[in-house]
């Protein structure tokens, strides 16, 4: 054999390789064509990706030894009684300093509470969910199995695991102290819930995930996405007018496509085109997050969602990225009319009562607008706004930015 006809056959071996991945992969949150053409170019230890990559598994190398994360560490019931329940308290609300036992609690926007801390549901949730994206991711680019291990225990320790799982339910979340036990809009606590659904994509081909975990996701899945849909607090969320209707119909249409729940998946699509054309103005922006003291950050935080759902739609051959209402309401108007003040290109017009995190609010906007709309000036503000970070950002391996 000729050494021309190896290396095609090496060639062939590659594509169907890459092919096979594909069509095995099953993610959510970004666009899989990316990832596996990055991993490629990874594997090729590509000189554009290499310092991401290293940075990755440095990342993911400090997870390995770090305690499982679960809902067991709070201080205090719920009352359900059931330890296994989320709780969480709102963050935005303090005592009254005008009632002598500070009850019922008052409404500061913006202003966080500290004794949202003594809550650990809410500290943990969000660390496990930024652990596995980070371990799953490192697994998939790497192939080393000691990261898929620890993102699978970390997995069934939240979720499957009959000592430490939690209820697939957020009865009480966000709650109000002297009011309720808990609110709709605590639904958005589990809004990166997505990134977990993806690290289970990330993570499904090792043969450490077993097919009683893949059935134990899938039944949390379903009786989640049931809760979702049935319940108070869920209903409440899905009639919001802002950002948590959004941020709901992401979490709604992830579990759905999960589940194969087709129906439910095409209908959440429809749900958001409606969002759309009511919550969106003439000019592209959200006048609910512009009232907020916090403006450009919920201004940039209603379109997260927005991306994300574009990237889930993507499955159903619904193309939301071009989309556009029968009165001109688009994600991409509602991107462009934002990225002059994503990018500092102008000064924000409205109320900011605290810094803006550019670098990590608005860098992951631009790098996906750069890529979904050909919109070449905003790769170069990107790596303007991660500054010393921007050779190093993992949105060079989930994107395509260079």
């Amino acid at each position: 054999m000729t050494k021309k006809t190896i290396l095609a056959f090496l060639f062939l071996g590659f594509i169907q390789f890459g092919i096979a991945q594909k069509d095995q992969l099953e993610i959510f949150s970004k666009d899989k064509d990316v990832l596996l053409k990055n991993k490629m170019r990874v594997k090729k230890e590509d000189n554009a990706l290499m310092p991401s990559y290293r940075k990755l598994i440095r990342d993911a190398d400090q997870l390995l030894d770090a305690p499982l994360l679960t809902v067991m560490e709070k201080k205090q019931l719920p009352p359900s009684g059931d330890i296994h329940d989320y709780m969480s308290i709102a963050i935005y609300f303090w005592p009254d300093p005008s009632k002598p036992n500070g009850l019922p609690y008052i409404r500061r926007d913006g202003e966080i509470n500290p004794e949202v801390a003594d809550y650990k549901d809410k500290t943990n949730i969000s660390l496990m969910m930024r652990n596995v994206e980070i371990l799953s991711l490192a697994y998939f680019f790497s192939d080393d199995s000691k990261y898929a291990n620890k993102t699978i225990q970390q997995i069934r320790a939240w979720f499957l695991d009959s000592a430490t799982r939690m209820n697939p339910n957020f009865n009480f979340a966000q709650a109000i102290k002297g009011t309720n036990d808990g609110r709709g809009i605590g639904i958005i606590e589990s809004r990166n819930f997505i990134q977990v659904l993806d690290a289970v994509g990330f993570i499904k081909s090792n043969p450490n995930w077993t097919k009683k975990d893949d059935e134990g996701m899938q039944k949390w899945g379903n009786d989640f996405l049931s809760w979702l849909t049935t319940s108070p607090n869920g209903i409440d969320e899905m009639n919001t007018k802002n950002n948590h209707g959004i941020w709901y119909d992401a979490q709604k249409l992830a579990f759905a496509l999960y589940t194969k729940n087709t129906e439910v998946a095409l209908s959440t699509v429809k749900s958001v085109k409606q969002r759309l054309e009511k919550q969106m103005n003439d000019d592209g922006f959200f006048p609910l997050e512009l009232e907020r003291t916090t403006s450009l950050h919920y201004s940039a935080f209603i379109l997260e969602p927005l991306f994300l759902i574009a990237h889930m739609s993507d499955k159903l051959n619904v193309d939301m990225w071009n989309y556009n209402s029968t009165t001109n309401k688009s994600l991409q108007k509602g991107f462009f009319a934002l990225m002059p003040y994503l990018s500092k290109d102008k000064d924000w017009f409205g109320k900011q009562i605290k810094p803006f995190e550019f670098k990590d609010n608005a860098s992951p906007l631009l790098a996906q607008g750069a890529y979904k709309y050909s919109c070449a000036s905003c790769k170069n503000k990107v790596n303007d706004l991660l500054g010393k970070d921007a050779a190093n950002s993992i949105l060079h391996l989930t994107t395509i930015i260079d």
